[in-house]
């Protein structure tokens, strides 16, 4: 059976408003072999959920409701709440300087003293990522497969291994003066949870932050370990009639402090609501996490661990190769989307489409 002919499974609430969003996504599903789910909620109500394709596609396993998928920089607004609840145990202060903190062994040799726990959860701390995705700058990089070739994914089990990586690179600006994006500031970030905590970086993540907003189904399973209902992440076949690949030399074999937590489309909408409410980590407050913490050119803005519009809605994408992945909640409706996808964003021509569709009409609805 072709991917295209498999049924197409949405729960549509109410009148036809999810009409469209649903023809598109099916559209998506037969010509651009799409899979994964996208799902609507306001407050406890289930607006709307599509779930696209197969989370195994050898033997057309459906993606559920239940399917756990992997997040890339998704995972980032989980190591920053799991730093803000160790600053609410006082294991560390946000003003701290970094090189206090981390183990000698740990500290990039160009990290300069005034960059602290803030900055790095801001993005404005100025030190050079491992993956450089600013055309302007020196060490850009435009194949992120590549970083593998010199470092295996396998041995990435601790994000220390990716330390060489940047460990020696000059920073790109002094910290607090500018926004730079950088996935090396989050994996120093889940080395210093690790260590201040005395637990994995894992496990502090899933005792400290999941478990208390009751996200049962999400964690850091290898990608080399079987476990259920986890979707297989997917490249597209090298040629017309190839076969599909898996994304298993293409990613680190373990998720770390800059993404690659594995969870449910539900624990992320359970996840957005505690930040949101508060009351569920040490000292973490909606206002702590939500804060715009550098002026935008736009209307978004750098808070910890996800990105802030000025009328209070809160964002975080993340992108691997094999993997899509979405997470917003508008306050003002107490209303979530959640895309999570076992395929690329560059894989699907459309797919960032469909996603704004769904934002628009979940708006309205």
């Amino acid at each position: 059976m072709a991917l295209n002919a498999i049924p197409r499974h949405a729960d549509v609430m109410g009148d036809d408003t999810w009409a469209e969003p649903t023809r598109l996504a099916n559209v998506l599903e037969a010509d651009q072999d799409v899979s994964g789910v996208l799902r609507v909620t306001r407050g406890t109500e289930v607006l709307w959920e599509v779930r696209l394709g197969y989370a195994e596609r050898a033997h057309r396993i459906p993606i559920t409701s239940s399917t756990r998928f992997a997040t890339a920089s998704l995972g980032k607004m989980f190591t920053a709440v799991g730093i803000l609840d160790a600053a609410g145990r006082g294991e560390l202060a946000l003003d701290d300087p970094v090189v206090s903190l981390l183990a000698p062994e740990d500290r990039p040799g160009t990290l300069r003293d005034d960059v602290t726990v803030h900055h790095l959860l801001s993005h404005t701390s100025g030190i050079a990522d491992y993956f450089e995705e600013d055309e302007d700058l020196p060490g850009y990089r435009e194949d992120y497969g590549a970083l593998w070739e010199t470092l295996p994914t396998y041995r990435v089990r601790d994000y220390r291994a990716l330390l060489p990586l940047f460990a020696d690179l000059p920073p790109v600006c002094p910290p607090g003066t500018a926004n730079h994006y950088s996935n090396a500031g989050y994996v120093l970030l889940g080395i210093l949870l690790a260590e201040v905590s005395g637990l994995p970086f894992a496990d502090a993540v899933v005792t400290r932050v999941f478990e208390p907003a009751g996200l049962t189904a999400s964690g850091y399973p290898a990608l080399d370990e079987v476990h259920p209902d986890v979707a297989v992440g997917y490249l597209r076949p090298l040629t017309p009639e190839g076969p599909w690949r898996t994304n298993v030399f293409s990613v680190p074999a373990v998720g770390g402090g800059d993404g690659g937590a594995v969870v449910s489309a539900p624990d992320v909408e359970r996840f957005l609501r505690a930040v949101r409410t508060g009351g569920v980590w040490r000292g973490v407050t909606p206002e702590l996490v939500l804060t715009p913490r550098f002026e935008a050119d736009d209307r978004w803005a750098p808070a910890y661990g996800v990105d802030v519009r000025d009328d209070g809605v809160f964002c975080k994408d993340g992108g691997d190769p094999g993997v899509a992945a979405f997470a917003r909640l508008n306050p003002n409706t107490d209303t979530t989307v959640v895309l999570l996808a076992n395929i690329g964003w560059e894989d699907v021509d459309g797919l960032s489409g469909l996603l704004r569709l769904v934002i628009d009409t979940a708006d309205t609805a």
